[in-house]
């Protein structure tokens, strides 16, 4: 695909003609990303950017913890069957395979790099980890720091990568397109990046280029993620040419703190795991009335009935209670909960928490093989921003930092094996700008940014049907070509530079959302609520003989 949709946005002068050089680019600094940059840094250079600073991303609010099998009583097979089944006939079983075998070796990595698990004692005095259980899993198997899993690995990854010689941070730089090669279609020799703190647009050029740039739930109006979740990854493989898969299945985290002062904060699944039950105002609770699995059921399942349970009775939230369980044991296992909660006046060992749900994961993603490699060949995909197979229609509680662990080693160990190749150096035009002024309308992209997320919350969220899709798709249109006038037109900002993804993102979902004439995992649409006996994967492919399409218009086949 085209990298610039317009001659009038290849942006920036002569004068600010800034060039980063490297090895490898990594665009992301979450779990994937400083996963990734460790594997490698032994061995070349490598740079790191993040959009704002190197801590905010979603990995750091990630609670629950890492699936692996550390249980004696439990095993890789049961592994792999769990979240085949949590991914609803859509898992593609040699990645569920893939991951779940190399689940234990990633896990051990991160122990040796530092990372502090949670431990116990045995009833024979011997420190173990402990094991805790989430929804759809059929064993404990799930390492954890306390209820604050992500920020430790975060932490730990941080402090290592930080220091590293062969190791350089850009922080607060955003990703605006990969440059294609003028010679070898195949390949791309760098990226576009805006630098916030300098407002200006500068190139890095490097041999082997990796987005880890996490997910896009920053498309729906409410979101458990940070603000940086914009699509970036997706957005700018897709314009690149590559292939983007099962976009429609957007995770709803089903317990989200429903408070003024709580705006993100999620109430971790292993709450459910350690007996917490969700229930009405008055203490009722419902979810047997929608699973045999009752409280433990996947992510989908809860999320709907929550969903359910709200429109029916007109109620703003429901409400999940473990103030049944000791309170030493409820402040020991949850402490970050327990502060947040009492910090807005909550006691969550003698009062049940209000929870709503909230787009939280993208399931879909750009389309990689078992070595992370997209369609271009020097460039790779990992964590949330890619698809691999691994969580089909739904992802399984705990598998998403797993992936992003075993995925960074599986794109380490191929770019390692190809580190030496021959590759022609290329020079890349400076960003120009000679042709766009400054903005004198900034509140069109604020407009735009509140009406796509709000349309997206209620045409294409956790319920749909074809009009809601098809009036959904009709103002993506709109807002597109609206978009494309803007950019072309104007110099760039980050908010603009993040609506653009977000539009393409939108599209992608609903596109993805309306080849899929059934309801399976995360996706349900009213007019079509049955399974098709066969399940497909829904894939877009760019068109490339339409690169001038319309604004809105995808080209896909």
């Amino acid at each position: 695909m085209q990298i610039m949709t317009s001659e009038a946005s290849i942006h920036t002068p002569p004068s600010q003609d800034i060039q980063h050089q490297c090895d490898v680019l990594i665009v992301g600094s979450g779990a994937a990303g400083l996963s990734l940059a460790l594997k490698m840094a032994d061995h070349c250079s490598v740079l790191v950017l993040s959009k704002s600073d190197r801590n905010e991303g979603s990995t750091r609010y990630a609670q629950g913890g890492i699936a692996a099998v550390f249980d004696e009583h439990d095993s890789v097979e049961a592994h792999v069957a769990d979240t085949l089944n949590a991914g609803a006939g859509l898992c593609e079983e040699k990645a569920v395979r893939f991951t779940a075998e190399n689940a234990k070796p990633a896990l051990n990595w991160l122990i040796e790099r530092g990372v502090p698990f949670d431990t116990e004692t045995d009833e024979k005095g011997k420190e173990r980890f402990h094991l805790t259980r989430e929804g759809g899993h059929s064993h404990r198997r799930i390492l954890h720091a306390a209820d604050a899993t992500g920020e430790a690995l975060q932490i730990t990854l941080n402090d290592a990568v930080t220091a590293h010689p062969n190791i350089r941070f850009l922080e607060r730089y955003n990703a605006i397109d990969l440059v294609k090669s003028q010679k070898d279609n195949g390949r791309c020799t760098g990226v576009y990046v805006w630098n916030l703190t300098r407002s200006h647009v500068e190139v890095i050029k490097a041999r082997f280029i990796v987005l880890a740039t996490g997910g896009a739930s920053k498309v729906y109006q409410y979101t458990s993620n940070p603000d940086v979740s914009s699509g970036d990854g997706i957005a700018m493989a897709w314009r690149a040419g590559c292939r983007v898969a099962n976009m429609e299945f957007n995770q709803f985290h089903p317990t989200c703190l429903y408070h003024p002062q709580a705006r993100n904060f999620l109430i971790t699944e292993a709450l459910r795991g350690e007996g917490a039950k969700l229930c009405h105002r008055d203490g009722t609770p419902f979810m047997h009335r929608f699973d045999e699995r009752a409280d433990l059921a996947p992510r989908d399942i809860v999320a709907r009935a929550i969903d359910y349970e709200m429109k029916r009775l007109g109620a703003d939230c429901m409400y999940l209670d473990i103030s049944h369980k000791p309170a030493e044991f409820i402040v020991k296992h949850f402490p970050n909960i327990y502060r947040k909660c009492r910090s807005i006046g909550i006691d969550i060992t003698k009062q049940p928490i209000p929870v709503v749900p909230a787009a939280h994961y993208s399931c879909g993603g750009v389309v990689t093989d078992f070595n992370a490699r997209t369609d271009i060949e020097n460039v790779y995909a990992i964590g949330e921003v890619a698809y691999t197979g691994l969580h089909g229609a739904n992802r399984m509680a705990s598998n998403s930092l797993l992936e992003c662990v075993v995925y960074a080693a599986a794109a380490a160990k191929h770019i390692l094996k190809h580190l030496n190749d021959p590759c022609e150096e290329e020079t890349i035009l400076p960003w120009d700008e000679s042709q766009v002024t400054d903005s004198d309308e900034e509140v069109i992209i604020q407009h735009n940014w509140h009406e796509l997320r709000l349309f997206m919350w209620d045409y294409v969220g956790i319920v749909r049907t074809n009009k809601r899709l098809e009036r959904a798709l009709r103002r993506i249109q709109l807002l597109s070509q609206e978009i494309q006038e803007y950019y072309a037109h104007f110099r760039v900002s980050n908010n603009l530079l993040e609506l653009r993804n977000l539009v393409t993102v939108a599209e992608l979902i609903v596109r993805c959302a309306m080849q899929r004439k059934e309801s399976r995992g995360l996706h349900y649409n009213l007019d079509y609520p049955n399974l098709l006996p066969e399940p497909k994967v829904s894939m877009l492919i760019p068109n490339h003989q339409k690169q001038q399409t319309e604004p809105g218009t995808l080209g896909t086949s």
